[in-house]
């Protein structure tokens, strides 16, 4: 999901940065949400446990640079379910920065533009899993087509980013969108797969019978 350094330059990266404040600026408005809720120190722990788990994900975890930008299994949908919404925003902000400060300065640049894109699509997968889990309904419950189609929409909306950043900075020409193609069809593989790790994860909560909320995790994920 990262944009290749080149794929967009000059001023248009002033757009990244335009984006990623309005979305950095909703991930504030969760999050004050996420501390009324649950509290300073829950906030903070899952935060750093997400930030933990992402930062793995983008640098010890394999990733593969295919087309336009790299496929990383980032298991959003997963730690979406774990620490909730909030958290996983400072998550993705937070190990983006740190993997760009001490590993890859090179993506630095391209930090708004990826800041946007995992943002944007954590905060679409949020609206929709409202709308895809029913009322009553504990996240430790749901099905596996409810994961797919959370996956979908998580991974759907980060290759449509990738591919509106790859236009935005190369145009139309069919080297670019047969990069943006090939990096699409690369993402299936992570759809697919996301939703297994999904249920094994939530397999494991119900078998420690995990029923009561603590600050480390989600009080959806074991209560309806």
């Amino acid at each position: 999901m990262h944009i290749e350094a080149g794929v967009v330059t000059g001023a248009k990266i002033a757009l990244g940065y335009a984006t990623a404040a309005g979305v950095l600026g909703v991930g504030v408005k969760l999050a004050w949400e996420s501390i009324k809720e649950s509290g300073v120190l829950s906030f903070f722990l899952k935060s750093l446990l997400a930030t933990l788990v992402i930062f793995c994900c983008f640098e010890v975890m394999p990733h593969y640079p295919v087309g336009v930008s790299e496929v990383h299994l980032i298991l959003g949908t997963t730690i979406f379910l774990i620490f909730g919404v909030a958290p996983v925003m400072v998550g993705l902000a937070s190990g983006l920065l740190i993997q760009g400060l001490f590993f890859a300065p090179f993506d630095l640049p391209q930090y708004g533009m990826n800041v946007t894109t995992l943002l944007a699509s954590m905060m679409v997968l949020n609206y929709a899993s409202k709308r895809i889990i029913p009322k009553g309904i504990a996240y430790k419950d749901i099905s596996y087509s409810q994961l797919l189609k959370m996956s979908i929409i998580w991974e759907g909306a980060i290759v449509s980013w990738v591919a509106f950043w790859a236009l935005y900075g190369q145009g139309f020409s069919s080297e670019n969108l047969h990069n943006i193609a090939t990096f699409g069809g690369a993402y299936m593989s992570v759809i697919i797969l996301e939703p297994l790790i999904d249920l094994a994860v939530l397999s494991l909560v119900k078998f420690f019978n995990l029923t009561k909320t603590n600050i480390l995790i989600d009080k959806k994920l074991v209560q309806a």
